[in-house]
């Protein structure tokens, strides 16, 4: 079974397909559906699959394609895998403390002003070193890739954060690596990427949903009112 997971193909008219690139996209995806419904066992499900597709991204020879190792996409790998070890300690701390309110993990809320400020700040700041590292590296499209590596990394550490605004990230990274993805010949990754895309959508209106359950639920709560029971005196 190991030696099928780790050199194993999968027949597709006069092509193949990578187990490894299929198996990790699997998990992917199934990390993304229990980070939908914020639960911890989403990291490290989604840890698996970062194993798995970094070795898939850095060998260079996949999906019947040759061509050369896509560095940007292998970088990202190992920057999920930081962020997601990230992701599972905080998300299982507020877990053991209570979660949220409707059994999910953490309460989804709305970056503030700062926050996203910080955000694109952090997104020039990553692309403009992305693009840097990849262009001496060597990689297959440095400019796409770039952002898939930076854009990618924030997505995940805004999921950690438990903010709404994770999920219009990830569509952004989505929209750029289906193409990239494509012209590379990754086609199973390159068709993972364009479901995604759609399931971001419905992730973000379901982490908005429980986003307005939770406000609304705070706004609730009549403030706590002092009251003196005093008699009236002619």
């Amino acid at each position: 079974m190991l030696d099928w997971l780790l050199n194993g193909t999968i027949q597709v008219g006069d092509g193949y397909l990578s187990v490894r690139e299929v198996v990790g996209n699997l998990f992917g995806l199934g990390s993304a559906l229990l980070g939908m419904r914020r639960l911890v066992w989403a990291w490290p499900v989604g840890l698996v699959g970062n194993v798995l597709l970094f070795t898939v991204f850095v060998s260079g020879e996949l999906s019947n394609a040759v061509s050369e190792p896509l560095w940007g996409q292998a970088g990202r790998q190992v920057m999920f895998a930081v962020a997601s070890l990230y992701g599972w300690w905080r998300w299982a701390r507020l877990r053991r403390d209570g979660g949220a309110t409707d059994g999910g993990a953490i309460s989804p809320r709305w970056a503030s002003g700062p926050e996203r400020l910080g955000l694109l700040a952090m997104a020039a700041i990553g692309y403009g070193l992305a693009y840097a590292l990849l262009q001496q590296i060597g990689s297959w499209g440095p400019r796409t890739e770039a952002w898939i590596l930076a854009g990618s990394l924030l997505a995940t550490y805004g999921m950690a954060r438990g903010w709404v605004e994770f999920w219009l990230l990830w569509i952004a990274v989505d929209v750029v690596g289906v193409t990239t993805l494509v012209h590379a010949g990754y086609y199973p990754t390159a068709g993972m990427y364009l479901f995604y895309g759609g399931f971001c959508v419905i992730g973000f209106a379901a982490w908005w949903r429980a986003e307005r359950r939770t406000s609304s639920a705070v706004g609730a709560v009549p403030p706590v009112e002092l009251t003196s029971q005093q008699g009236v005196t002619a």
